[in-house]
């Protein structure tokens, strides 16, 4: 997945707190390519400069579309008795939980979840709340389902210290086609901003969470988990520079208030940040329960898509969110413009038997009163916050 990076992007974006157009210029190559992200304007803003009139008559333009798909779901918070119920023999398989799940997933380029828990694996011993390490044979499970990229940053993340963090890392790097971010094993790597390459798109993926429930890294190395309470700038300078070097900027952040719906003045605060700084899309996780989606200028800002699978003990704790987007981008004589389209979501549902000794996630589109009372009114409750902060949001179409 890993491609060539781009140079001397030229990023275009309204901006959020004023309402001016924003122009950066800059060369790509000895060609002069130039980068947008949105050219829908007709007239030159106030101030910008107009093109002269060509005394030669221009050929027809040159075009060429590249286009790439997005599914996204919320935290995988492996509880003792999610793991438990996946016990086979002497392993553990977990295809069975998410296994309606994975021919949605599969039909999109990019499949993005947040692993909530460390994937130590059984030789550091399995744990719960409120220090969780999970069996590797989960990360199997999802890969099977089709995701490649995966959140490992938040709150979470140093519940094994730096030995769960490197036991989790060298896991999902011996899984070929998979992107993870948030967690590193040296400070090069944390300092590295690669550039990935999907259907002609190249895409950053980036992942920061807002503190680690009172953990710290050790002193000397402070770079295995990027926190954004300890180094906000680092995070707003971190999307500055993947903007100038991608199409899309994807950033997974863990945020906001567990168990509130509506996300908090912080969030919607940061989030215009982050779009201001040349975020597209933004994928929210942290409060175990979905919150809505809202675009912000050309970019589109998922708060909270709430819980892909766990043992929690409310019913919005079981209610999830899927989301998937379209990545349209254009090249006319060199000039490139990209735009996140078809914003869309639906529900998720986790399922547990009364014993809690078998789960399964299943949209709400297969539920039934049988796994789930009243379903239907429980769907018409939940969906409505999809759309509480904008109803252009698309409900259903992830499939």
């Amino acid at each position: 997945m890993a491609g060539n990076t781009k140079k001397g992007k030229r990023h275009l974006r309204k901006s959020i707190k004023v309402a001016l157009i924003v122009l950066a210029v800059a060369l790509c190559g000895a060609v002069g390519c130039k980068v947008v992200k949105d050219h829908n304007r007709s007239t030159p803003s106030a101030g910008e400069p107009t093109a002269e009139p060509s005394a030669t008559p221009k050929g027809p333009s040159e075009v060429k579309e590249y286009h790439a798909s997005m599914f996204m779901t919320g935290d995988a918070l492996i509880h003792g008795a999610v793991y438990r119920s996946g016990r086979k023999g002497n392993g553990y398989d977990f295809s069975g939980m998410v296994d309606l799940i994975a021919p949605i997933a599969q039909k999109y380029d990019l499949r993005f979840y947040n692993q909530e828990t460390t994937l130590g694996g059984t030789a550091m011993g399995l744990s719960g709340y409120p220090r969780f390490n999970s069996p590797q044979e989960w990360g199997d499970a999802m890969v099977g389902a089709g995701f490649n990229l995966v959140s490992t940053a938040n709150n979470h993340s140093l519940d094994k210290g730096f030995p769960g963090i490197e036991a989790s890392l060298n896991y999902w790097r011996s899984k070929e086609g998979v992107v993870t971010a948030g967690t590193y094993l040296t400070q090069e790597e944390h300092d590295a901003l690669p550039v990935y390459e999907i259907n002609g798109i190249t895409y950053t993926f980036l992942a920061w969470t807002c503190g680690t429930n009172g953990l710290s890294a050790p002193s000397s190395k402070q770079y295995i988990i990027n926190d954004y309470q300890k180094d906000m700038q680092g995070m707003i300078d971190q999307v500055k520079r993947a903007n100038e070097i991608s199409d899309v900027v994807i950033v997974s952040i863990h945020w906001g208030q567990e168990y509130v719906m509506n996300p908090n003045e912080h969030q919607q605060m940061l989030a215009r940040q982050l779009v201001d700084a040349g975020a597209d899309i933004i994928v929210g996780n942290h409060p175990h329960v979905i919150q809505p989606i809202e675009k912000i200028g050309d970019a589109v800002c998922f708060y909270a898509m709430g819980n892909f699978i766990s043992a929690q003990a409310k019913l919005y704790n079981y209610v999830g969110m899927m989301g998937a987007v379209d990545i349209h981008k254009t090249v006319t004589d060199g000039e490139v413009s990209v735009k996140i389209e078809n914003v869309r979501a639906d529900l998720i549902y986790t399922w547990m038997n009364s014993a809690h000794t078998a789960f399964r996630v299943i949209p709400f589109s297969q539920l039934t009163d049988k796994e789930l009372k009243d379903h239907e009114a429980v769907y018409e409750k939940y969906k409505a916050y999809i759309t509480k902060m904008d109803p252009s949001i698309q409900i259903g179409g992830v499939e």
